[in-house]
């Protein structure tokens, strides 16, 4: 039986922590910084965590974690 593959497009936009949250980067950072206020900016460079665990539980399967 062949292995499972990890989904490289989330491989590339999540990651697990060491206490198993899924993280991603807040959208919005790309361009027109200079219209967002720099608190808005400041956080965006952090990582954030789901909320529920719904969206965190299709997020694994996809990266076999």
């Amino acid at each position: 039986m062949p292995k499972q593959k990890t989904n490289k497009g989330a491989k590339k936009r999540f990651k697990v922590s060491s206490t198993g949250k899924v993280q991603f980067r807040p959208a919005g950072k790309r361009h027109i910084m200079s219209g967002k206020k720099s608190k808005r900016r400041r956080q965006m460079r952090r990582w954030r965590s789901f909320d529920g665990n719904h969206d965190a539980k299709g997020v694994r399967i996809m990266l076999q974690k």
